[in-house]
C-alpha cells in the first residue's frame, strides 16, 4: 500500500542557449513508474539533503551534467489515480532551475535515454512526455531569457 502522503521529489530543469535559442535536458524513464515517458532528470529528496541539492544531484547521477541551481521554480503536483478513482501516486516536485557547467547529456542510473531538447520544439518532437513538462520547460525559458536581454 501507497503511504496516505504526498512523496517529494527534485527534478532538475537546466535552460542552456545553444546556437542562441533555449534548451533542457529532458530523460527518458527507464524504469517504472512511466517506463520510457520523457521527463527532467530528478529523483527522491535523501533525508537530510535540500531540494536544491537533490535535483544537482540527480541530474548528475541521471546524465553526467553538472550544473548549479539558480532558483526554484512552482513545484509541480503529480497525481494518478487507479481506475476506480483512488490515489495511487502523489509526488509533489520541487523544481529547481539550474545553470549549464558541463558534460553531454548521457544516459545513467535509470534513464533509457538523455538529450537536449529546444524548448519551442517540445511539443513537436513525438516524444512521450510527462504531464507538465512542456509547461514547466516554458516557465524556465523565460527565466532564463529575462537573464540574457
Amino acid at each position: 500500500m501507497s503511504p496516505q502522503r504526498p512523496v517529494l521529489g527534485a527534478i532538475a530543469v537546466v535552460c542552456h542557449m545553444i546556437d542562441g535559442l533555449p534548451h533542457v535536458i529532458l530523460v527518458q524513464r527507464g524504469k517504472d513508474p512511466n517506463r520510457g515517458a520523457w521527463g527532467f532528470p530528478g529523483g527522491h529528496v535523501e533525508w537530510g539533503e535540500t531540494l536544491v541539492q537533490a535535483a544537482v544531484r540527480e541530474l548528475l547521477e541521471e546524465t553526467d551534467v553538472t550544473a548549479t541551481a539558480v532558483e526554484t521554480l512552482p513545484p509541480v503536483d503529480v497525481i494518478e489515480a487507479d481506475s476506480t478513482g483512488t490515489v495511487a501516486l502523489h509526488y509533489v516536485l520541487g523544481a529547481v532551475l539550474c545553470s549549464y557547467v558541463s558534460g553531454t547529456p548521457t544516459p545513467l542510473d535509470d534513464a533509457a535515454d538523455a538529450r537536449w531538447v529546444l524548448v519551442d520544439r517540445i511539443e513537436h518532437l513525438g516524444l512521450d512526455l510527462l504531464p507538465q513538462v512542456a509547461q514547466v520547460a516554458r516557465a524556465a525559458q523565460a527565466r532564463v531569457l529575462r537573464y540574457v536581454k
